[in-house]
């Protein structure tokens, strides 16, 4: 039986996906250090008001209140024996909410890293990894998300890890990682090793792409270099709403609605099917992505220069694929978030 993602993505030729969650829950009165998956419980009303207003902005697919929703980080909180309740009533919120939307709304199921470094730089194994993601993916699945959604992943084997944890579940997936070095994850995955990486995996992903990361420039260029590998499967694209600052005590990040927009449709012209916005980026954002995805005509993929005309200049001067150290050059124009 065919999975609800993919047969969304057989009748549209782009999908788009929601916001920001962290940002979304600070503006609702989370404080920093708190676990946003205990909102689950404590504020589900504040949870279905998240996930509504990606849905009222437009969004195709919303992800769950569960990205830090793994043992390992729910330790942090005393809670690591809470992960099935947290993730599956993450879940079941969603559910509710997608169904009443009146069309077909995807949930997809957040599962971020650990939090730890994976063998052998680090301590935790790839069985360990593989037990954790399968925990958290049993917890989403019984409460109803269509798919689940591997985001901000940093290593390869971790990313194998949490396909291997989808597996085991049963569950179809989507995983992304985040480009913030460079060009490359923050253990040097480059755009083509990612590529690479996804079709050598026995559970393969519907989707795959990037999120979050430096900037809005930054990310179009990883979309880049994904199209560049001739891709059979869609390819997604979640960047930051800009770049963050410290304004008055907290974090805000510069890109506007109209730049939001920008992005949007250079990301779908550059090759991505599922578009959405990772942090800072609000409702108001997303109902503009949606309007210029839906007004606006296709055009050319965009060059490196366009790019950087429109979302403002790079963080540094390679993607890290042509396998020099890239030097950092000053950003020019706006920025995303």
């Amino acid at each position: 039986m065919t999975d609800a993602l993919t047969r969304l993505l057989t009748e549209r030729d782009w999908l788009m996906a929601d916001g920001a969650t962290g940002t979304t829950l600070f503006n609702m009165g989370l404080q920093s250090g708190d676990a946003p998956e205990l909102w689950n419980v404590e504020h589900p009303e504040k949870i279905t008001a998240l996930y509504k207003g990606a849905v009222d902005a437009g969004s195709d697919i919303f992800l769950t209140n569960s990205f830090g929703g793994n043992a390992s980080r729910l330790k942090l909180h005393d809670a690591q024996g809470r992960v099935q309740e947290l993730n599956r009533i993450a879940a079941e919120i969603g559910r509710d909410v997608a169904d009443r939307a009146g069309r077909t709304v995807i949930v997809a199921g957040s599962m971020g890293p650990t939090g730890e470094i994976m063998e052998p730089m680090g301590t935790l194994s790839y069985s360990s990894a593989v037990e954790m993601f399968h925990e958290q993916a049993e917890g989403l699945k019984s409460g109803g998300v269509d798919v689940l959604w591997v985001e901000t992943i940093s290593a390869a084997d971790e990313y194998r890890a949490a396909a291997e944890g989808a597996r085991l579940a049963d569950m179809p997936w989507c995983g992304t990682m985040s480009f913030d070095t460079s060009g490359r994850t923050m253990m040097g995955v480059t755009s083509s090793d990612m590529a690479a990486l996804v079709e050598k995996l026995d559970h393969k992903p519907i989707a795959y792409g990037a999120n979050c990361g430096v900037g809005a420039s930054d990310l179009m260029r990883t979309i880049l270099g994904f199209a560049a590998q001739g891709p059979e499967r869609p390819i997604i694209a979640k960047g930051n709403a800009g770049i963050p600052k410290f304004v008055h005590g907290h974090i805000h990040y510069d890109g506007t609605p109209e730049l939001m927009a920008d992005y949007a449709v250079l990301a779908r012209d550059a090759g991505a099917t599922i578009i959405g916005g990772c942090c800072g980026t609000t409702p108001e954002h997303l109902e503009k992505m949606h309007e210029a995805l839906t007004t606006r005509p296709r055009g050319a993929r965009p060059t490196l220069d366009e790019i950087s005309e429109r979302l403002g200049g790079f963080s540094s001067a390679s993607d890290g694929t042509d396998g020099k150290q890239p030097k950092a050059r000053e950003r020019r124009g706006r920025r995303r978030g």
